[in-house]
């Protein structure tokens, strides 16, 4: 018998590595297969639609018109609840009156003293 040399096999790794250089030692620059653009692409317009729509729904508010409001003097007794029950409008939560007179007017909290004016909406 004869010694036979066998070549070594060449993989597809070792093949795709002598691709990647070129002439001078070099990497040849990265190339992207056709799926792999597509993927870039599917990224760059999720990314744009993305951005889009967050840009639309940031739009500002236009200025509020001026809420009329009355002064009213609390007298003993007189609650926020109950100053809230009266200006607040059929079928009104009277719970969110009370936040919004307590936003009015700076409120630490529900709390009203004899005597302290508190501006009301008028109407």
């Amino acid at each position: 018998m004869s010694a036979m040399t066998i070549a070594p096999a060449v993989t597809a790794r070792a093949r795709v590595r002598q691709r990647e250089v070129v002439a001078g030692g070099r990497q040849a620059p990265l190339r992207l297969t056709r799926r792999g653009r597509v993927v870039v692409w599917l990224l760059a317009v999720g990314l744009a639609l993305g951005v889009g729509g967050t840009a639309r729904s940031a739009v500002a508010d236009g200025p509020r018109p001026a809420l009329e409001v009355e002064r009213v003097v609390v007298a003993p007794g007189d609650t926020l609840w109950g100053l809230a029950a009266e200006v607040a409008a059929p079928g009104e939560d009277v719970r969110d009156v009370v936040l919004r007179l307590i936003e009015l007017n700076a409120l630490p909290g529900a709390e009203l003293t004899a005597g302290q004016t508190v501006l009301v909406p008028a109407g």
